[in-house]
């Protein structure tokens, strides 16, 4: 593996994190020079040193190899989240390394877990820059990178494979640069739609885009301590309800039925099974709340218990409402969901709905199979065969990912945590959640946990994030070659 290569790539990346730096420092500028201003400078400088320094350095190369695409994800999504605390370091306290780590990971990981209990203290440079991890992180840094930055070649083709799952890829008909193309339109289209919406229904610009890049990425940080229940709009709840519904499915079927192609939102098994069981799931959540009388009407049970119910299974993670309080019927719906999560191609994490589907599908299949041994039977989704290799890792990520929350969860019982936080907490690091239950939940922060725990916990974003394997690859770099 070439080192000097990999590095190369990286140092592009950290490039285009300076230049979000840079534009959260022009808001300082624009807002006379707050206390953001001189960290987000030096950030803006350093970042884009050690972005510069191996391009001078190392000759530009279109060809790379597998191994080298997945150090170049890796390394990319390791040093933004490290650069990503740059400009915490310098502002000061609460942010000591490790609450600006966990502050970073949690922001590119689009996780959207806080160690501030009181974001409304940060200067609105600050808040745009932590925002803006969330934007860069929900579509991955990398496959920004390659439709912002100059043509790779035959590298484009290699990295975008590794940074979108098999699962993912299914749903894409095009060349891998139409691909990024669409990625990053639909993105953008869904960013500037969901900031006009919000502008209209009574934010200010400010707040508009910033709960905007949280939205579409599905990251959850806020602008407000109360998080959306600041604004106290049904209809700023709706809104943000569309879209973190619609954020929660593959970006590729999103411009599919934009455009008026067949493989839409409404005829794709996938889509259809999201779309369906996240209705039910919240309807049954409504009429928990209903009856036990939470709230004066059906109506306002509907407004609170949507809004709590998507941003779980997108894995935002706003809040309008203290969900602690709720029936145990309508927590343990949202915990659920908070398991499934959104689709594959999705900025939302968690197992995704396409490997539920799929575990169901082979499930019904042993059970024929049972019944008729000399059956020949094929796993379809939308009419087209499973292959064995993908069908083995959607169940192998399955198991893999609930050992993951269950290890989460024991570490963080032995932190201090009672049982019903600590699993909580485990399973929304994992599935880039946020909040969890119990004293973390959507209206607190982490910053009272062991540095430990939210080490650890960022180690849980990550594997999340990167759907497990990808982080996994950095531990078996000694048999690269």
């Amino acid at each position: 593996m070439r080192l000097h290569v990999v590095l190369r790539f990286i140092g592009m990346v950290l490039l285009f994190n300076a230049a979000f730096m840079l534009i959260s420092a022009i808001i300082s500028y624009t807002n006379g020079i707050d206390s953001g201003f001189t960290p987000l400078m030096l950030s803006t400088l350093l970042t884009a040193t050690l972005g510069l320094f191996p391009m001078i350095f190392v000759r530009r190369t279109r060809q790379i190899t597998s191994k080298e695409s997945y150090a170049i994800m890796i390394g990319a999504w390791l040093m933004s989240c490290l650069v990503g605390t740059f400009p915490y370091l310098m502002w000061g306290e609460p942010f000591t390394f490790t609450n600006a780590w966990f502050e970073s990971v949690s922001g590119f990981t689009t996780t959207g877990s806080t160690i501030l209990s009181n974001v409304e203290a940060l200067p609105d440079s600050l808040l745009f820059w932590r925002s803006s991890t969330h934007w860069l992180g929900g579509a991955g840094v990398v496959i920004f990178s390659l439709v912002i930055l100059p043509s790779f070649g035959k590298a484009r083709s290699t990295i975008t494979s590794v940074e979108l799952s098999s699962l993912a890829r299914d749903n894409y008909r095009y060349r891998t640069r139409k691909i990024v193309e669409i990625i990053c339109l639909v993105y953008l289209g869904l960013t500037a739609t969901s900031t006009l919406l919000f502008k209209v229904a009574g934010m200010d610009w400010f707040d508009a885009i910033n709960h905007s890049f949280s939205v579409v990425s599905t990251g959850g940080f806020s602008t407000k301590n109360a998080s959306l229940a600041y604004f106290d709009s049904a209809l700023i709840d709706w809104i943000a309800i569309f879209f973190m519904l619609i954020c929660g499915i593959h970006l590729g079927v999103i411009y599919a039925t934009v455009t008026g192609k067949k493989n839409n939102i409404f005829r794709l098994e996938i889509s259809r099974y999201y779309l369906i069981s996240t209705i039910v799931a919240c309807l049954v959540i409504t009429l928990s709340l209903t009856i036990s009388g939470e709230y004066d009407s059906f109506g306002e049970s509907a407004r609170y218990g949507f809004f709590q119910g998507i941003s779980m299974v997108s894995t935002t993670g706003f809040a309008t409402a203290d969900a602690n309080v709720w029936p145990p019927l309508a927590l343990l719906v949202i915990i659920l969901l908070g398991i499934q999560c959104g689709c594959a191609g999705s900025t939302s994490g968690g197992i995704k709905a396409d490997r539920i589907v799929l575990a169901g599908k082979l499930i019904k299949q042993n059970l024929v199979q049972q019944q008729h041994p000399t059956a020949i039977m094929r796993t379809k989704i939308d009419g087209i065969t499973q292959e064995r290799e993908v069908t083995n890792y959607a169940i192998l990520y399955i198991v893999l990912f609930v050992i993951l929350v269950i290890i989460g969860a024991i570490v963080n019982t032995a932190c201090g945590m009672d049982l019903g936080t600590g699993f909580t907490a485990a399973l929304t690091w994992m599935g880039n959640v946020g909040p969890a239950f119990g004293s973390m939940g959507s209206f607190d922060s982490f910053a009272a946990l062991p540095e430990f725990a939210k080490l650890f916990g960022t180690l849980l974003m990550l594997l999340g994030r990167l759907e497990i394997f990808g982080l996994l690859q950095l531990f078996l770099m000694k048999w690269w070659v």
